[in-house]
């Protein structure tokens, strides 16, 4: 089967830097719904479509294609006594933004009383290399199309 919209396409992937140092690796297998649903980056979406099981790519990402530019406004300090006892840097914690999307800071630094905290991906305006290897095709259900992403084992729980 072709990778086409309305399918759910199964794959193995490494992010890498442009220095080729891996950043994230699949432990478990990535699903996603293909076509259009703001499930994948672009870039690797048109570079998949039309492919099959067995197909790789190594694509290299700009920031713009990938997690975007940093945002520094996303760069916050906050006064750790809003914060619950044992703040650690590394820990994350989640908001609402005004657009009533999930946002997600990690904690960067803690400098005596004050908390400094980045709401940008990890990723954020570095380029990116893809690597990817497509291990499923299958013709996504009526549910899954309707919620716009892929249901079931590595995919979206409800």
């Amino acid at each position: 089967m072709k990778i086409e919209k309305n399918t759910a396409v199964t794959l193995r992937y490494k992010v890498s830097d442009a220095a080729g140092k891996t950043l994230d690796e699949s432990t478990d297998p990535m699903v996603y719904l293909h076509g259009g649903y703001d499930n994948i980056f672009p870039k690797v979406e048109a570079a998949l479509e039309g492919q099959t099981v067995g197909f790789k790519a190594t694509l290299d990402l700009t920031p713009e294609d990938s997690f975007g530019l940093r945002d520094e406004s996303l760069v916050q300090s906050i006064p750790k006594a809003e914060f619950p006892p044992g703040v650690k840097v590394g820990g994350q914690l989640q908001t609402q933004g005004a657009d009533g999307h999930a946002q997600v800071f990690t904690v960067m630094k803690i400098k005596g009383d004050t908390v400094m905290l980045d709401g940008n991906h990890p990723f954020a305006g570095k380029a990116l290399r893809f690597s990817l290897t497509v291990t499923d095709v299958r013709a996504a259900s009526e549910e899954e199309v309707a919620h716009r992403h892929v249901h079931g084992e590595h995919g979206h729980h409800h």
